[in-house]
C-alpha cells in the first residue's frame, strides 16, 4: 500500500517547514513532485537533492497563492510537465498581527491573514479540482486528492497567545474542506484536512525551546513534547493515497493528543 510510483503530488508552501517535510515524505514513497512557493531558489535546491536521492522527478514552480494568475500559471506548468496531478496539498499560510489581542486587532491584518490562509485555499482547490475532474473524465488519471493544512487552532481556542485571525481562518478551512468534499465526491476527488499541533520547524524551534513553551508542552500535550520532523508525513501520505478512496471530509489532528483533553 501507499506506493506513489508514477503519481504526481503538488505542494504549496514547499520551500520550508512542514511543506518541505511532507514533500520529502511523498518522494520517499516514489511520488513525482511539484514544489510550489515564492522562494524558487529553495525549491530548486530541494529538487536537485531529491531527484538524486529518491530517483523521482521534481518540478519547482514559482507560485504566490494569493494571486490568481500565479496559481493558473503553476497549473499550466504542471500540465506541460506531467499532464496530470493526483494530489494537491495546500500548506502555504501564515498570519500578520500574531500576539495582538482581539480588541486591538487591525482590520488590515485580518484581511491579510484571511487572504493568505483561506482565500488562497479556495482558489488553489478550485483550479486544481477542476483540472483533476477533467483528467479523470478523460482517463488521464484515476483519482484526485485535496489535502488542506489547517491547525489545531482551527478546532479549539487557546490561552497562550492571542491569534484571532489564525483561529478564524483555520476553522474556516476545516469546514470549507467538508463542503468541498461533499461537492467533489461524485467526481472521484476527496478533500480532507490535517490539523497539526505544535511542530519544530526552522521558524518555530527557538520559540518552542524556550522555558515557557517547554513547560506549556508538559502541561497541555499528553505526550509531553512537540512534534518532530517527519511526524506529520504519515497522515499526508495516508490521505493522498489511491487506497484512501472512502475517506473524505475529515479533519485529522496530529498533535500529540493536545485536542483530546
Amino acid at each position: 500500500m501507499f506506493d506513489y510510483t508514477g503519481k504526481v503530488v503538488a505542494m504549496t508552501g514547499a520551500s520550508s517547514g512542514l511543506g518541505k517535510q511532507m514533500a520529502e515524505g511523498y518522494a520517499q514513497c516514489g511520488a513525482n513532485l511539484v514544489l510550489m512557493a515564492r522562494r524558487v531558489d529553495r525549491l530548486e535546491a530541494s529538487a536537485k537533492e531529491w531527484e538524486e536521492k529518491y530517483g523521482v522527478q521534481v518540478l519547482p514552480v514559482a507560485c504566490d497563492v494569493t494571486k490568481t494568475e500565479s496559481i493558473q500559471n503553476a497549473l499550466a506548468a504542471i500540465d506541460a510537465k506531467f499532464g496530470k496531478v493526483e494530489v494537491i496539498v495546500n500548506c502555504a499560510g501564515g498570519e500578520r498581527g500574531t500576539g495582538t489581542p482581539l480588541i486591538d486587532y487591525k482590520k488590515e491584518d485580518w484581511e491579510f491573514t484571511l487572504n493568505l490562509d483561506l482565500t488562497s485555499i479556495f482558489e488553489v482547490t478550485k483550479f486544481f479540482a477542476g483540472y483533476m475532474k477533467k483528467n479523470i473524465e478523460e482517463g488521464k488519471q484515476a483519482y484526485g486528492r485535496v489535502i488542506n493544512i489547517a491547525s489545531i487552532y482551527g478546532l479549539v481556542g487557546n490561552m497562550a497567545i492571542p491569534t484571532i485571525a489564525y483561529h478564524s481562518t483555520k476553522g474556516a478551512v476545516v469546514n470549507f474542506s467538508r463542503g468541498a468534499a461533499a461537492e467533489l465526491a461524485k467526481y472521484g476527488i476527496t478533500v480532507n484536512t490535517i490539523c497539526p499541533g505544535f511542530f519544530y520547524t526552522e521558524l518555530t524551534t527557538d520559540t518552542l525551546n524556550t522555558e515557557f513553551f517547554q513547560t506549556f508542552a508538559k502541561n497541555t500535550v499528553p505526550m509531553g513534547r512537540y512534534g518532530r520532523q517527519g511526524e506529520l508525513n504519515s497522515a499526508a501520505i495516508f490521505l493522498g493515497a489511491e487506497e484512501s478512496t472512502y475517506v473524505t471530509g475529515q479533519a485529522i489532528a496530529v498533535d500529540g493528543g493536545f485536542t483530546c483533553v
